[in-house]
């Protein structure tokens, strides 16, 4: 029986800073929730989001609040037992059930259990649930334990609370509190099922390959019962089942199913999920009184694949190369920050629309970053069915950590609780220790500062590891991000293990990509505004300028508009207008993070991973991010599904002259002969060489280009073409700022179709990368292209999607058909 309590609920401020307009107010309240989203819907503040509302909003993260319901309730005898189960407090939480405290708890990352029995009683109920101040109890608690060095403003390690929470380099100072995840009442009888986890394996014979799994059951039995108890396992018309002698509490049923299919990252194969079933039944094989509560039999779905990491050292250093049933697996991959500041938003078609995004841009892993959250079961289950592997960090993040108490008990029991949740899914394929701090330690100046004292090193190299071995031994671990396979290297040497590339966007420009050949690069990227519509929705400033106030406030990275200007001088003129500004840093981000992850994937399978800062992001916000707060795609989305094509052709500068690379990451051989050819600007080819491009599955070449095509004495007014179609790469001799690009010559028409239109644009000039923004015409409209190079003569046609009446003259409009063009030549 379960009997959720997400009804009748208020909110009110009860100590910290409250505001006198707030003092014995009480609002409605939702569960699940948070206080932010309860204030905001009473009215009595406005939305956090838009323009400077996140300053005004400080003094939430250090107010008390008290969340209180009734219900009525009527004995059920059938259930001997009664729990309180909360599967997420947010965070430093009182419970109290009829004027008894049930327990005091202080971890926003785990759930909890409380029998609650004797304290029911018929007829209404009084319930309560005090969240103290978490700015404050961060605060408090690092004062107690010591402070220990963090990025950014607060000390949010010292709390088990979202890191991010505390405001980010793209996120808001927004401290929540609230019931976040769901909470009911559940009764049992006798015993009930407390944890599965179904761990899988695949063993492989002339005959076809075999998935064994096998179900770790753990159950808890009633106070003085201890009679035998029978689980039953079934998966796939298989059926096995084992017996819980007296007083025995764990046991492992071991299924296998012949001839089973296997599971596969998107690119590599197909993702079947198999259905999960295990039932409690008592010495009578009766489940009315073994395994009555709520959840009845567990439910669930595995696939059968194995995962491991390769890491013997070679002549370039030391891999980094996820193997999925034995196949070496190139990560085209993005990093995942909540996708909401308040994920209590976060439903499961969001979760499903985002990583549907991320598929389609040809992204086949996620890594869930450290800062954030373990994030609900619809955000696993939509990678398991879309085939993207999870690479889950614990969560720790750019900070030293005490190990003693109180943290290290929540640690542990978080850390069990998510591995024994999450180890059932298939898409889950790495656990890592931390984000950051491994190398913050070494080079960040925290030494000094921690001394002698515990700063996680022991989370990372001896308890989250001996964790995973115990609960999930069939999945890899590595101590963080980036780590150097040694702990006697340099934690972030890019010839050893993962590696991040901070340099670029911090301090150098984006083509010293080049410089380094990572084994596995887990974190690059670089920043540019929001769509216009997102822009204009949250922020309005009079005039928009790039250091106008609401646009300060929602650029989070230090120094961020000077980063952004200086990473774009060197390849586009210098805007002269807030709307070219926007649309260069938007152009100019794309551009930088693809040339990056086409220099990463034209060394394989020397590098074998290029995870990108970042898919999404939680607020609307100039960021990293190729989906912006709003959900709409960025350039840079488009950009990345070019350059993450499983047939990929890319033209390279080498020691000795560019190079044509092309990389066959599918499971097709790609035979074909590519014709190079250096043109004019005008049109005119100059020079033609053929390549011949004869690829195994998962295989890459590099071929030296001749001079005749690869030199030019007018590199302003030439540029190299490989392919044709889609599957073309451009090499431009010179960057904009100093390329002879003409003014835009373009001409179009449209024809409509049910749902929107399709816009065919022709030009009479070379045109580098025309993009079609048609958010500024409809915020709801989209388009299927962007950022495409037409020589002379040529046309695309773009397909926009809209319910909207959009004009022709709209569609050309010089402010919604861009190109690099305009920025060389402005529109007046």
């Amino acid at each position: 029986m379960r009997f959720t309590l997400h009804d009748g609920w208020t909110v009110e401020a009860v100590g910290g800073e409250v505001p006198s307009q707030l003092v014995g107010v009480r609002v409605p309240a939702v569960v699940p929730g948070c206080v932010h989203l309860d204030l905001l819907a009473a009215g009595l503040i406005d939305d956090p989001y838009l323009d400077e509302n996140e300053t005004r909003l400080g003094w939430i993260g250090r107010v008390d609040w008290r969340y209180q319901t009734t219900f009525a309730w009527e004995p059920d005898l059938t259930y001997a037992e009664l729990d309180l189960v909360a599967l997420g407090l947010d965070t430093l939480a009182t419970i109290e059930l009829n004027g008894v405290v049930v327990a005091q708890t202080q971890n926003m990352h785990r759930s909890f259990r409380f029998p609650v029995g004797p304290l029911i009683r018929p007829g209404r109920n009084d319930l309560a649930i005090t969240f103290a101040a978490g700015l404050t109890g961060a605060e408090a608690m690092s004062a107690a334990i010591g402070p220990l060095p963090h990025v950014n403003t607060h000390p949010f390690n010292a709390i088990r609370k979202s890191a991010c929470n505390f405001g980010w380099d793209w996120g808001p100072d927004l401290v929540t509190a609230g019931i976040w995840r769901a909470l009911s009442l559940e009764g049992w009888q006798g015993a009930r099922i407390i944890s599965v986890r179904p761990l899988v394996d695949v063993t492989s014979s002339d005959a076809g390959s075999a998935g064994v799994l096998r179900a770790h059951v753990e159950v808890q039995r009633a106070v003085g019962r201890g009679e035998p108890l029978t689980v039953t396992v079934e998966i796939a018309g298989v059926t096995r089942e084992g017996v819980l002698r007296d007083g025995e509490t764990s046991t492992v049923i071991e299924v296998t199913v012949p001839d089973v299919q296997l599971w596969w990252p998107y690119g590599y194969g197909d993702q079947p999920l198999y259905p999960v079933t295990v039932t409690l039944f008592d010495d009578n094989h009766d489940d009315t009184n073994a395994d009555r509560p709520a959840p009845g039999p567990w439910r669930g779905r595995v696939g059968f694949r194995t995962v491991t990491v390769n890491t013997v050292p070679d002549e370039h250093g030391t891999p980094f190369t996820l193997m999925v049933n034995e196949v070496p697996v190139f990560a085209r991959g993005v990093n995942w920050i909540p996708d909401d500041v308040f994920p209590a938003r976060l439903t499961q078609q969001r979760y499903a629309t985002r990583l549907t995004q991320a598929r389609d841009a040809g992204i086949n892993l996620i890594r869930v970053w450290g800062g954030g959250l373990y994030e609900s079961e619809d955000f696993y289950n939509a990678c398991d069915e879309l085939g993207l592997l999870v690479w889950q960090d614990f969560l720790f993040a750019c900070a030293a950590y005490s190990e003693e108490e109180p943290l290290r008990s929540e640690v542990i029991a978080e850390a069990r609780e998510a591995i024994t949740r999450l180890s059932g899914h298939a898409s889950l394929g790495l656990w890592n220790g931390c984000n950051e701090n491994l190398w913050g330690y070494e080079d960040w100046d925290w030494k000094k500062d921690i001394g002698e004292r515990t700063w996680g090193w022991g989370y990372y190299t001896e308890i989250l590891p001996a964790l995973v071995a115990e609960l999930d031994p069939t999945r890899p671990y590595s101590p963080g991000s980036p780590y150097s396979a040694s702990p006697t290297l340099h934690p972030n040497d890019p010839a050893h293990g993962t590696s991040h590339n901070w340099e670029v966007w911090n301090r150098t420009d984006y083509t010293e990509y080049r410089d380094v050949v990572p084994r596995f690069c887990s974190e690059f990227g670089f920043q540019g505004p929001p769509t216009w519509a997102t822009l204009t929705r949250a922020i309005h400033d009079d005039p928009l300028t790039p250091d106008s106030s609401g646009m300060l406030l929602h650029q989070k990275a230090e120094d961020g508009d000077g980063k952004l200007l200086r990473g774009l001088v060197s390849h586009l003129p210098e805007p002269r207008t807030f709307v070219d500004w926007h649309w260069a840093t938007s152009l100019n981000q794309a551009r930088a993070v693809a040339l990056g992850v086409e220099h990463f994937r034209s060394w394989t399978p020397i590098c074998m991973g290029a995870i990108v800062w970042q898919l999404n992001d939680c607020w609307p916000a100039s960021s990293w991010a190729a989906i912006d707060g709003d959900g709409r795609r960025k350039p840079l989305w488009y950009a990345l599904r070019r350059a993450n094509r499983e047939r990929f052709l890319t033209i390279q500068p080498r020691s000795d002259g560019l190079a044509l690379v092309a990389v066959n990451d599918s499971s097709a051989p790609w035979a074909d002969v590519v014709e190079v050819t250096r043109r004019t600007l005008a049109g005119v080819t100059l020079a033609t060489v053929s390549v011949a491009v004869d690829l195994a599955p998962r295989a890459a070449t590099t071929v030296l280009l001749p001079r005749i095509v690869a030199h030019t004495d007018d590199p302003a007014g030439e540029v190299l073409l490989a392919g044709s179609g889609g599957d073309r790469a451009w090499w431009h001799f010179a960057e904009d700022v100093a390329a002879a690009l003409p003014p835009p010559g373009l001409s179009g028409s449209s024809t409509p179709f049910e749902g929107g239109y399709q816009l065919t644009v022709t030009t009479q000039t070379f045109v580098r990368d025309l993009a079609l923004l048609v958010d500024r015409l409809d915020p709801a409209a989209s388009v299927d292209d962007m950022l495409v190079t037409l020589l002379p003569g040529e046309s695309v046609t773009f397909e926009i999607r809209t319910n909207a009446r959009l004009a022709l003259a709209d569609l050309m409009s010089p402010l919604v058909l861009r190109s690099a063009n305009q920025l060389v030549h402005p529109v007046p």
